[in-house]
C-alpha cells in the first residue's frame, strides 16, 4: 500500500510524472453535452462535489474489497483502504486519492470520456424526452461534479491489471490519456483537481472538515486530511548539538556550567500527519443489543444539538424487497417553533449507503410528527441527477408508513410509563390531535393516546377506554364539552342534569379538540356527543318521559311567543330537561359550530368571513320549565301576552344565555345598558341616573321601563 511518504512525493513531484503514449481524444457529443448541464444546472449547492468524489471512491473500495473476498491475490498490492485528501496551495489544488480498485486503461477512457458503459446515453435520453431522471449510481456521472470546481481534472489510476494511466481534461470537448512510468500509486486512484480562483475556499482545511463531517462522516472507510504542522520550538545550544558535540563535553567541569547562562535558539519542527475526519461510526448500522442508553444519548445530542437528551429511540431495520436502517428520538421537549408555518418539516436525516443526502425531504415524515429526529438509511432509494431531491416513489411511501408505525410503536412503549407519558403528553398532545385530524389511517391507533379531564377524574387525565369502561350499563354514548378552560365548564349549565345522572363528561380545553371531534365521531361502538348542541339524548325513565311530553305541550304556546318576541335572534324555542338549575341555555345543530369554535374562528387573523355564516348554525334557546323565572313569564304571558317586562326579560335571558354558553354577544353596549337600567331602578334611582351617553336600547325593549319595577 502507498505509504504517507509516498503519497506526499507523488503528489508533490505529480507534474514530474513520466508520461509516455500520449493520446488525445474527444468527448462524445453526450458527455460534453452532460457536463455543460452538471456545471450549470444541476447543482444548486457546489459543496456537493467532495461528497460525490468520496462516495466513488469508497465505491472503488468495496468493489476490490469484495473481489478480494474470492481472490485474495487481488490484495496483494496492499490491504489497507483509505481516502486521503490533501491540499497543494501552492499550485491551487486538490488532491483526492483511495486505495481501491483503480482503472485500466479502458476504464478511464470508456467510463470517463464516452458513453460505452456509463449509461449517460440513457440519461441524457431521458433529459431530451422530459423524463424523471435516475439515480446518479446509475449513470456514474457524479464524477463529473468536479468540475463545479475545478477548472482541469487529472485522474491517476492504477488497476491490478494494467499499468498506470493518467486521465486529463479541462471540460472543453476534449480528454487526454497518458501511461505513467514512475508512477507511486501501488492500485487506487488519485484524482488532482486545480481549483478555479473563485472557489479556493475549497482549499481550506476548515471547509474540507465542515464538508465531510456534513455528508461522509459515516462512510466505511476512514477519510484522511493530510495537516500541515510547522511549529516552532525554543531549544538551549546542548540540545541543538549532535551526539559528537555533547561527548566532547561531557569532561567539563560542572560548576562551570552551572555558573554559565545557557544560550537558546528556535527551530522548526514539521508535525505534519494524516488526520482522520469520520472517526464516529454509525451507530444505526450496530445491533441494538449492544448498544446503551448513555451511547444512544451522546448520539442523539450529537444529531440534533439538543441539550435536553432524548424520552425514547427506536432502532430498527427493514429487510426483504426494500432494506433500509432508522434510528428514531423522541425529544424530551417539544421545539418552541413546532407549529411555525416557516419551520422545517421534520429533523430527519436522509442517508443513502452511509452517504448524507439531504435533511429536507418533506415526503418522510408528516406534519404532525414533525417533531421526530433521527436517520433512515436506505440501500436502494432513487435520487435524481443530483440526489438533491427524491424521485416520488413507491419506496419513499414504503419508509414514510415504516416510519410512522414505528413512532406509534415507541408512544406506545412510552404509554406504559405513567411519568414519562405525562411528559410526552405535556409536550406532544397537540401534534397527536393534529395526526388524529390529519391521517386517518393511523386514527384508530392514535385515539388510544388521548387524554383528557372529566367530570369525575378529579384532576387526573384519563384515555378514552378508562372512560367506556367506566360508563354505566346503560350509557350508550361518550359525552364531552369543549370550552376555553376546566374553570369556566365547571360551572357550564349544561352539566347540571348529567351530572346529577352520574354521567361522567370529558372537558376539551384546548382549541385543537374542536377538529378532533369532526373526524373522530364514535369510539369502541359509542357515540361521542356534545353537549351543547341539539339532539341530546340522556337516559330517562319511562315516568320521565311521559312527564316531559306532558311538558312540552303545556310550554308549546310559551315557546312560540318567546320565538315571536326575540324574532331573529334564535332559530327556534324548545324545553329541556338538560338543566336543573339554571332557567334556559343556547345550543346549535348537530353539525353546526359549538360556541368554542365559533370563538376560535373569530380569532383567527387570516379567517375567510365569508364562511363564517355558512358554518355558524342557527342557536336554539331551550329553557327549563322547572324554574322559577321560566314558570314566572309563563303566568305573566297566561294574563297578558304583551306584556312588555316579559319581552325585557326574554331578550335580558338570550343574553345571558349567550355569555353562559360561551357565546360572544353581538352587542354588548345594548346589553349594558339594560343591564345598568336595571341596576338604577333596582337601587330606586330611576332612569335619570343613567348616562346619557349610554347606548340607546331599542325601542322595542324600552318602551315601558315602568314595567322593570314590578321585577324583583
Amino acid at each position: 500500500m502507498t505509504t504517507i511518504e509516498e503519497v506526499n512525493t507523488g503528489v508533490e513531484n505529480n507534474d514530474m510524472f513520466n508520461k509516455t503514449e500520449v493520446e488525445t481524444f474527444a468527448f462524445q457529443a453526450e458527455i460534453n453535452q452532460l457536463m455543460s448541464l452538471i456545471i450549470n444546472t444541476f447543482y444548486s449547492n457546489k459543496d456537493i462535489f467532495l461528497r460525490e468524489l468520496i462516495s466513488n471512491s469508497s465505491d472503488a473500495i468495496d468493489k476490490i474489497r469484495h473481489q478480494g473476498l474470492t481472490d485474495k491475490s487481488q490484495l496483494d498490492s496492499g490491504s489497507d483502504f483509505l481516502i486521503h485528501l490533501k491540499i497543494d496551495k501552492t499550485n491551487n489544488q486538490l488532491i483526492i486519492e483511495d486505495s481501491g480498485i483503480g482503472m485500466t486503461k479502458d476504464d478511464l477512457v470508456n467510463n470517463l470520456g464516452t458513453i460505452a458503459k456509463s449509461g449517460t446515453k440513457g440519461f441524457m435520453e431521458a433529459i431530451e424526452n422530459s423524463q424523471d431522471l435516475s439515480m446518479i449510481g446509475q449513470f456514474g456521472v457524479g464524477f463529473y461534479s468536479a468540475y463545479l470546481v475545478a477548472e482541469k481534472v487529472e485522474v491517476i489510476s492504477k488497476h491490478n491489471d494494467d499499468d498506470c494511466y493518467s486521465w486529463e481534461s479541462s471540460a472543453g470537448g476534449s480528454f487526454s490519456v497518458s501511461k505513467v512510468e514512475n508512477c507511486d500509486l501501488k492500485r487506487g486512484t488519485r484524482m488532482i483537481l486545480s481549483i478555479k480562483d473563485e472557489q479556493k475556499e475549497f482549499l481550506e482545511e476548515t471547509k474540507l472538515r465542515e464538508l465531510v463531517k456534513t455528508h461522509s462522516q459515516y462512510v466505511n472507510y476512514p477519510i484522511s486530511l493530510w495537516v500541515e504542522k510547522i511549529e516552532e520550538k525554543e531549544v538551549t545550544d546542548d540540545e541543538a548539538e549532535d551526539d559528537d558535540e555533547k561527548q566532547e563535553n561531557e569532561g567539563a567541569v560542572e560548576d562551570a556550567e552551572e555558573d554559565k547562562p545557557k544560550k537558546t535558539k528556535k527551530i522548526t519542527e514539521d508535525n505534519s500527519a494524516w488526520e482522520e475526519l469520520n472517526s464516529q461510526k454509525p451507530l444505526w448500522c450496530q445491533n441494538p443489543d449492544g448498544i446503551s442508553n448513555e451511547e444512544y444519548e451522546k448520539f442523539y445530542k450529537h444529531l440534533s444539538s439538543d441539550w435536553d437528551g432524548h424520552l425514547g429511540v427506536k432502532h430498527f431495520s427493514v429487510e426483504g424487497q426494500l432494506e433500509f436502517k432508522s434510528l428514531l428520538f423522541l425529544p424530551k421537549r417539544a421545539p418552541f417553533d413546532l407549529f411555525e408555518p416557516s419551520k422545517k418539516k421534520n429533523n430527519i436525516k436522509l442517508y443513502v449507503r452511509k452517504v448524507f443526502i439531504t435533511d429536507k425531504c418533506e415526503d418522510l415524515m408528516p406534519d404532525w410528527l414533525g417533531f421526530m429526529s433521527g436517520i433512515v438509511d436506505s440501500e436502494d432509494l432513487p435520487l435524481n441527477i443530483s440526489r438533491e431531491t427524491l424521485q416520488r416513489s413507491q419506496i419513499l411511501k414504503v419508509i414514510k408508513k415504516n416510519l410512522i408505525k414505528k413512532s406509534l410503536e415507541l408512544f406506545n412503549e412510552i404509554a406504559e410509563d405513567e411519568e414519562r407519558f405525562k411528559t410526552f403528553y405535556t409536550n406532544y398532545s397537540k401534534s397527536i390531535k393534529l395526526g388524529l385530524h390529519e391521517d386517518p389511517q393511523n386514527r384508530d391507533k392514535l385515539v388510544n393516546l388521548l387524554r383528557y379531564e372529566t367530570s369525575k377524574s378529579n384532576g387526573e387525565t384519563i384515555s378514552l377506554k378508562t372512560y367506556v369502561s367506566n360508563m354505566a350499563e346503560n350509557q350508550k354514548n361518550i359525552y364531552y364539552i369543549t370550552g376555553e378552560n376546566k374553570e369556566t365548564l365547571e360551572q357550564s349549565p349544561f352539566l347540571e342534569k348529567l351530572t346529577n345522572k352520574g354521567l361522567e363528561v370529558i372537558y376539551m380545553t384546548d382549541p385543537i379538540d374542536e377538529y378532533v371531534v369532526q373526524q373522530l365521531k364514535d369510539f369502541e361502538d359509542k357515540k361521542l356527543v356534545s353537549i351543547t348542541k341539539e339532539g341530546l339524548d340522556i337516559e330517562r325513565t319511562e315516568q320521565e318521559k311521559e312527564t316531559f311530553e306532558n311538558l312540552k305541550k303545556d310550554f308549546e304556546p310559551v315557546c312560540k311567543k318567546m320565538k315571536e318576541l326575540l324574532g331573529s335572534r334564535v332559530e327556534k324555542v324548545v324545553i329541556t330537561d338538560r338543566m336543573n338549575e339554571s332557567p334556559c341555555c343556547l345550543v346549535t345543530g348537530e353539525y353546526g359550530w359549538s360556541a368554542n369554535m365559533e370563538r376560535i374562528m373569530k380569532a383567527q387573523a387570516l379567517r375567510d368571513s365569508s364562511m363564517s355564516g355558512q358554518m355558524k348554525s342557527g342557536k336554539t334557546m331551550e329553557i327549563n320549565p322547572s324554574h322559577n323565572i321560566i314558570l314566572s313569564i309563563k303566568n305573566k304571558l297566561s294574563v297578558d301576552e304583551n306584556d312588555k317586562t316579559v319581552k325585557d326579560l326574554v331578550h335580558l335571558l338570550l343574553d345571558t344565555s349567550l355569555l353562559v354558553s360561551g357565546y360572544s354577544l353581538d352587542n354588548p353596549n345594548q346589553f349594558a345598558s339594560l343591564i345598568h337600567r336595571m341596576v338604577s331602578l333596582g337601587l330606586g334611582d330611576g332612569e335619570g341616573d343613567i348616562d346619557s351617553n349610554e347606548v340607546e336600547v331599542p325601542e322595542e325593549i324600552g318602551e315601558d321601563e315602568s314595567k322593570m319595577e314590578e321585577i324583583d
